[in-house]
């Protein structure tokens, strides 16, 4: 078992994030002694860490984890025990510049696993994401389910969790894995293309655009509210056997013709909703097995009913309608 976060000085890349800036926001309250932050605000936003700035306990560096210079300079001013990586690239991204949506997931693991190689810091927490297990072979899907990646980003991901499982064998390195499903809930990007189904829908609403649905609607998802990913991260930094594995979700799904009604009825809309193409290597199914995490943590789940109006909520006062 690892020590308490408390007193101790905590990275996290992809930290003005979605999921990031909330881990960080989880940190601080924790008592980590000092959360350093490093993010290119690619989707991030500086707006996300507020209040985590505010504390004094937080420092933000406006720079990329995938130059491994930048990373060497952070740990020369700071020192750090502990790193849990969240920088990536949308899933969407992977369209526009699948090269780069591939090689960002493995270039920053990589610069971190080096750095940890040489004695730069103790624990690694990787970010991986359920898209690397591709649509359901079985269901639900465990930590043993084949991984199948069907896009550029699933495949980095993929190749970023084989880099952490063969340092900590090579190395005897400290380091796990935690595989989030379909994260949502305030502050997950709503502009432009590389934005979510609730968010961009959300967007669509207020700003009097038809909501999409892309092919049939029957695309499943294992939605999973965002606070319950970070409560249940900070759990098991605690438990983590290192070189090990961890799905993060609901245990139930959702497909999308079934979500964009709900979330036009909360958000008043009665217009049409406007059918499009499918998207190629889109995934199918997604449904995931809560059993291996439920051995190790508490693990309270936020209602999907509950945590879709307070993330709707939150859209409805954060986003600028345009004029």
């Amino acid at each position: 078992m690892r020590p308490s976060l408390a007193g101790q000085g905590v990275l996290v890349t992809g930290g003005a994030g979605f999921i990031g800036s909330h881990l960080v926001d989880r940190l601080l309250k924790e008592g980590a002694r000092e959360v350093v932050i490093i993010d290119n605000l690619f989707i991030g936003s500086e707006d996300n860490l507020t209040n985590a700035l505010a504390t004094g306990q937080a420092v933000f560096y406006r720079d990329d984890a995938e130059f491994s210079t930048s990373l060497d300079y952070i740990f020369e001013k700071h020192s750090i025990d502990v790193v849990f990586n969240c920088a990536t690239k949308a899933l969407n991204y992977s369209f526009l510049n699948p090269a780069n949506a591939f090689a960002t997931n493995v270039t920053v693991v990589l610069n971190l696993l080096e750095i940890q190689r040489r004695g730069g810091f103790k624990t690694l927490c990787q970010f991986s994401t359920s898209e690397v297990y591709g649509s359901a072979v079985y269901e639900p899907m465990d930590e043993a389910h084949p991984k199948n990646p069907t896009t550029t980003y699933a495949a980095g991901k993929a190749a970023a969790d084989h880099a952490v499982e063969s340092y900590v064998k090579m190395f005897d390195l400290d380091a796990f894995i935690v595989r989030p499903f379909n994260n949502y809930g305030p502050r997950q990007n709503y502009k432009g293309i590389l934005a979510g189904i609730i968010p961009i829908t959300a967007w669509r609403i207020l700003n009097n655009i038809a909501p999409e649905l892309h092919g049939d609607g029957q695309q499943s998802r294992d939605f999973i509210y965002v606070h319950d990913t970070v409560d249940a991260v900070v759990k098991l930094y605690e438990q983590m056997a290192a070189g090990d594995s961890i799905n993060i979700s609901t245990d139930n799904q959702i497909t999308v013709a079934e979500l964009l009604p709900r979330i036009c009825q909360d958000m008043g809309y009665t217009g049409e909703i406007i059918h499009k193409p499918g998207r190629k290597s889109d995934v199918l199914c997604h449904i995931a097995s809560n059993v291996k995490i439920r051995t190790l943590i508490d693990y309270p789940l936020t209602p999907f009913e509950q945590g879709l109006r307070d993330t709707l909520a939150w859209y409805k006062a954060n986003i600028k309608v345009q004029a």
